[in-house]
This record gives C-alpha cells, structure tokens and sequence, in this order.
C-alpha cells in the first residue's frame, strides 16, 4: 500500500455525498479520482438525478463549514421555520420546527449544490472527476475498478481505497457484499412520488409563503413544496403505486382533473399546466437500504446512500450522508494511516461507529411520513407538540422533542430515536392530566422526567 498521502483513493460516484468527501480527502492532500456515470452537470445544467429539492439542517450544516464551503451554499438556500398544513378547503396552519429563532431548516436544491461541491472538491487541486464512465466491474481482491468510457472503450484503474458513493443501486455495495455473511435488507416503499413545479409570480414572487415547508396531508398520502431562489417551488405529490387512489389508477386526463379537483384544489391554480405535467413527468421510487458490512478488507468503503439509502420524509438523507463524510474526515485526523492495518481498522471503526446510527434514521424517516401525512392534523398530535414545547422550556437540559434531536442538533441518530421513544411514554402518561386543566402538571412530570431522562 502507498503510504499517508500517497494514497490512491477513487470514488464511484460524484453526487452530493462523494462531491463533499472528495473536497475533505483533497483538502487532506489525497489523491482522489471520482468516477461518476453522469455527464457533467455543469455543463449541461441537467439535473442530479432525482430532483426532489433538500432540507438542509444542522448536522448537514456542520460538514459543509468543515469543508469550507458553507459561505457559498448560503448563497443558494432558503430558511424555511416550520410548516404550513394545507387542508382540503383552502384553509392554512403554521406548525414552528422548535421554539428558538436558530431551530430552521434551509430548502435547497440538490442539483445547485452538486454543482457547487464538484467546483469546490476541482479547487483543491487533488480531485479529478472523469464523467460519463459506466462501472462495468469492481474486482475488490484485484483492487481493480472497470468502467466503460463514453466511446464504449473498457477502461481498467487500479486503487488503494475505493469508496462506494453511488447510491442507492450502488455497485460497490454489489461488489463488497459479495462476501460471505454479508446482509442485505432492501425495502421498496409502496408509495412512489412525482414532482411538479408551482412557477414564480411577477417579479419572481413567491405564491406561496418561502419561509416555510408546505404540507397538503391526506391521511394515506400528500403533497409538499419547498421554495426555490427564483420564487418558484419544488412540490412532490408521494401516492400508492396501485390501488383505488395511485398512480396507476390516475393514468388520463380526466382522472387526474377530477383527483386534483377533489383533494388539492388550490393546486389547479397554482400549476396551470397541472393535469398535462402530471401525466408527462416521470415517477421516482421510494426505499430502504440497510446491509452489513461496509468495509472489505481495508481497500473497500460504501458511505452515503450506498450504505443506508432511506426514504425523504425526516430530510436527512443528505445530512446523514454528509455526517458520515465528518466522520469519516475525523478518523483520518484521530488516527492517520500509515499502514494496510492502519486502515482495515480505521473502516472497521467508520463502519461500526455510523451503522446503527444509520439504521436509526431510516426507521425515524418512516415514522415521519405518517407524520406528515396524517398525524399534522390529528388533534391528539397537535396537542402532544404543545407539550413537548411545554415540557421542553420547562427541562431544557434534558427533554429536547425528538425532531428538535434530529434535525437542529448532533445527538447520535441512534440517541435522538430512543430518547424520542421515551419521551412519547412521557407525554402519554401526563396527557389526561393536561387536557383536564391545560396545563403540564409539573411535579408528575418532574418526577417522570427524573426517572426515564435522567437516569
């Protein structure tokens, strides 16, 4: 093996994951090489595969400064505080994220902070990005990668660490589970989703409120929005694949006309092009990855989507890939590699340290898309949050709402989802009391708080 920063290192795939990692190795001094089947999307300002818009958070937040690159992304994000539920009747209602004026969230493109994070990693001199090169074959024992280049030439890299940033369908992943004993659980949600776009006003107005993500929950399915730079909005329409209402019963006009009509009537003036768009735009699949191990044998790594792809519905996919990037980034500073042991230990540690946290968050995304889609106008629901914000201004130390964990601060995900379940029997057990006399009964709650937060 090279040793230190002699290191060869390739990624497969330069999405958002692999673009972020490739600018910490490159900052490092690592020669990295970062094979992505895409063309280049700078160049032909196509999108980034799926185009859903992101939520950027906290724990998303914090690689990005570590990189260096967070001046610039401000330049292309939105605050958004809260949400606003959309009802059938037109009506509207701000639900707030948390209680302190720093606890947003930032809608932000995928595709511009692709592009942003390629410039960024080419900038430290140590990061090649080669497009359009299909992975043929990943020879894990041969420390060889195999692509295709776009004349259809097969082309051979050889590699001391090759990391797996590609993905949900990642090939690396195929390759590296390729062991014996390996695990694989694949879940295809049966819900799929499709994107429309709410265009601009005059001016470049917003139509609806940018300061917030936008929920229209219909027990069983939704649509959201999230606000882009130029007044428009992103909005995703997530709906059973089959069934009585589903994409695939809503396959001509007037069904689709009717559908809108009677569920989301306010979109039919928002998207003028709304049944036509409907019908034409593609529909994206929603799953779960969860698989072990990550590593092979000190030359091999799956991070990102590769190794824990989940669904959208908590807005971390992103942020978790990029925690694993700090993390990953933190261990080569803890413990430099100078030796083929040094860094079979070092995966071993990566992997070990971000696979329960990993699984954590893939199962709270699930929770949190009845959430979105039923539970934000459930009255019960709505009196819970209440007391959360109640209970945490009351023990700010230690009760912290679970979405608050997840989504403003750095609790391991693992963490955020035991204390959020423990949390739930907390308010279970004083609800009675408070919708009795409006109020938290605060020694019941301290004496409950005492014994399952602080023990």
């Amino acid at each position: 093996m090279n040793s230190s920063r002699n290191l060869k290192i390739v990624l497969s795939g330069g999405g958002l994951v692999g673009s972020l990692l490739a600018i910490l190795l490159g900052k490092k001094g690592y020669s990295v090489e970062v094979y992505e089947k895409r063309e280049d999307i700078r160049a032909s300002h196509s999108s980034a595969g799926r185009s859903i818009n992101l939520a950027l958070a906290n724990r998303g937040i914090a690689p990005l400064i570590r990189a260096g690159v967070m001046e610039e992304v401000e330049k292309i994000i939105l605050p958004m505080r809260g949400r606003i539920i959309h009802d059938v009747v037109g009506g509207v209602n701000f639900q707030a994220y948390g209680q302190k004026p720093e606890e947003v969230i930032y809608s932000v493109s995928r595709s511009d902070l692709n592009r942003l994070l390629m410039t960024a990693a080419e900038s430290t001199g140590n990061v090649t990005y080669i497009f359009e090169a299909e992975v043929t074959e990943v020879n894990l024992e041969g420390r060889t990668f195999h692509y295709k280049s776009p004349n259809g030439k097969a082309q051979q890299v050889e590699y001391d660490l090759l990391i797996g940033t590609d993905g949900a369908g990642s090939e690396v992943r195929r390759a590296v589970l390729s062991q014996k004993g390996s695990e694989l659980n694949s879940e295809l949600l049966d819900h799929s989703y499709k994107e429309l776009l709410i265009k601009s006003g005059p001016d470049r107005s917003f139509l609806l409120d940018p300061k917030a993500l936008h929920i229209w929950p219909r027990g069983e399915y939704m649509m959201i929005a999230l606000p882009n730079p130029d007044g428009s909005f992103t909005a995703t329409m997530f709906l059973p694949r089959t069934g009585p209402v589903s994409f695939e019963a809503l396959n001509n006009e007037a069904r689709v006309d009717d559908f809108f009509t009677e569920v989301f009537p306010d979109m039919k003036n928002l998207v003028p092009d709304l049944v036509t768009s409907f019908l034409k735009n593609p529909l994206g699949g929603l799953g779960t990855v969860k698989c072990y191990p990550w590593s092979y044998e000190g030359s091999a790594l799956l991070m990102g989507d590769a190794a824990h792809a989940i669904v959208p519905f908590h807005g971390q996919g992103m942020n978790c890939g990029f925690e694993d990037c700090a993390a990953f980034d933190e261990l080569l500073e803890k413990e430099p590699v100078q030796t083929e042991s040094d860094l079979k230990a070092l995966l071993l540690k990566f992997q070990n340290l971000r696979k329960p946290n990993s699984d954590a968050i893939a199962d709270l995304a699930l929770d949190n898309y009845i959430e979105m889609r039923s539970k934000v106008i459930d009255p019960r629901f709505l009196i819970k949050k209440k007391m959360e914000f109640e209970l945490e201004n009351l023990f700010p130390e230690v009760f912290i709402p679970r979405y608050s964990r997840v989504m403003f601060q750095h609790t391991p995900y693992k963490d955020a989802k035991y204390f959020g379940e423990v949390q739930e029997e907390i308010l279970e057990q004083l609800y009675d009391d408070y919708v009795k006399d409006q109020k938290i009964p605060v020694q019941k709650a301290q004496q409950l708080v005492q014994a399952k937060l602080q023990n």
